[in-house]
C-alpha cells in the first residue's frame, strides 16, 4: 500500500523521463487524472489515456521528449507531503523560474496550475514544480 499516491506518480514520471521511456503506467486516481491534463495542455507531455482493468483504474502517461533525446521535463519537485503540507494564499502563490516554469496547486475550486489560480484569486495547496 503506498502511503503517498501523488508522490509515487511523480516519481514514475520523472525515472521514465530520466531513461527516455516512451510512457509510464500506474494506478489511476482523480488527482493524478487532474495532473496529467494540466501536463498535457502546458506541453510537458503528449498526452495520457485511463484504462480500465477489473476493478482498477490505471493511466498511461506518453512522455514527450524533442528531436528524440531533449527532455520537456527537465525538473518534477514535489511540495507537499503527508508529513508537510505547504499552503499559500492568492498572494503567495509563487512564480516558478519566472513563469517558464509551473506550479501545481490543489485549490476548493480542483486542481489549476499557479497562473489560473492567481486569476481565480485562490490560493491552496502546492502540489509540485515543473519545469
Amino acid at each position: 500500500m503506498l502511503n503517498d499516491p501523488v508522490s509515487d506518480f511523480l516519481t514514475r514520471i520523472r525515472n521514465a523521463n530520466m531513461v527516455f521511456k516512451p510512457e509510464v503506467e500506474c494506478p489511476s486516481s482523480k488527482m493524478k487524472e487532474a495532473i496529467a491534463r494540466i501536463m498535457e495542455r502546458e506541453g510537458f507531455i503528449k498526452g495520457y489515456r485511463v484504462r480500465k482493468s477489473g476493478k482498477k483504474n490505471f493511466i498511461t502517461v506518453y512522455l514527450k521528449y524533442l528531436d528524440g533525446r531533449k527532455r520537456v521535463i527537465t525538473h518534477l519537485e514535489q511540495v507537499s507531503k503527508p508529513s508537510r503540507r505547504i499552503y499559500v494564499g492568492k498572494k503567495e502563490i509563487p512564480k516558478v523560474l519566472n513563469n517558464l516554469g509551473i506550479c501545481i496547486l490543489s485549490t476548493s475550486k480542483g486542481i489549476y496550475t499557479g497562473e489560473e489560480a492567481r486569476k481565480l484569486g485562490v490560493g491552496g495547496e502546492v502540489i509540485c514544480y515543473i519545469w
